[in-house]
């Protein structure tokens, strides 16, 4: 009898109330019915290494050739037999990946499987108590059969119920993530949760692959200062002066009282040779003061001494 009751707590607790397929399916539709993103590669996942071998399959889907073997000692860690998410987030950034979480949501996966940006997402196939950690990479759905397709450990097109999915997914907090080549932005991630990616993506990537990043996030979020600073520190880290001193124009513009921008921008016209401007933009930012103001009194001093 305890067998048996055992048993019907776990169908229970499987079989419970999915209430985000349930509403994502009743729903009308604004996408597809139906969507597979099959060229994304597939790798089978060795013993306890899910975590590389799914990675290897989000960057490859990127353009991004990068074997699960040479992602195990990066993101592997013996002592757990897994991969931490955040480790997975910073070994795609030091491939040339912009990594970045997506929206906790079934829908939101969704879409990004709609901007045909393959997810890579944590789940507990076992009992919460019990719980066994899994990698996998969703790469389609059928909404009319109510399915979602996987990439998942020797199976390279795994159907399974979104309810289960939805229930196996929810035990890692509904934990999702994109790899996305330079340019391209995930499809549902608002800019307060971009922004610190963006800044990780900045420190480790080559300057004009973030400066492609910043661009990109521009076009969806105009006049956003953060990103106008960022832009700017990409290209002249990336030596194209013309372009930081053009983002920085910008930043000035839109943010009139903000003095790094000024003496960012009186430090690139210096560069430049136009000194006039330059000295304009750097007086501008002592008079704003600020903290930033020592900082553009050494700017001034320095452009009037050329």
């Amino acid at each position: 009898m305890r067998r048996l009751l055992a048993t019907a707590a776990v169908v229970l607790l499987l079989a419970g109330c999915a209430t985000q397929t349930r509403a994502l399916l009743a729903g009308p539709r604004a996408g597809p019915h139906q969507l597979e993103l099959s060229a994304t590669p597939f790798h089978a996942q060795e013993r306890y290494q899910c975590g590389p071998a799914a990675l290897a399959m989000a960057l490859g889907a990127a353009g991004i050739d990068a074997s699960p073997d040479a992602l195990v000692p990066e993101v592997y860690l013996p002592g757990r037999e897994g991969s931490l998410q955040i480790e997975l987030l910073a070994a795609g950034r030091r491939h040339g990946a912009l990594t970045a979480r997506i929206e906790p949501r079934l829908d939101a996966l969704l879409a990004e499987l709609d901007a045909g940006h393959p997810v890579l997402v944590l789940q507990n196939l076992s009992l919460p108590i019990v719980p066994k950690w899994h990698y996998a990479v969703a790469i389609g759905y059928d909404v009319d059969s109510g399915d979602i397709i996987l990439r998942s450990g020797t199976t390279r097109r795994m159907t399974m119920p979104l309810s289960t999915f939805e229930h196996t997914w929810s035990r890692s907090g509904f934990w999702g993530m994109v790899a996305l080549a330079p340019g391209q932005l995930p499809a549902t991630t608002r800019l307060e949760e971009l922004q610190p990616a963006l800044i990780a993506y900045e420190k480790s990537a080559p300057p004009k692959s973030a400066q492609l990043a910043y661009h990109a996030a521009l076009q969806r979020w105009p006049n956003t200062l953060p990103l106008q600073l960022g832009l700017g520190n990409t290209a002249y880290a990336g030596g194209d002066r013309a372009a930081a001193a053009d983002a920085f124009r910008s930043a000035t513009i839109g943010h009139p009282d903000n003095g790094a921008a000024f003496n960012n921008l009186a430090v690139v016209l210096g560069e430049l040779g136009q000194l006039d401007e330059a000295r304009a933009a750097a007086q501008t930012a002592i008079k704003l003061g600020g903290p930033w103001r020592d900082e553009a009194q050494a700017t001034l001093r320095s452009l009037q001494g050329q």
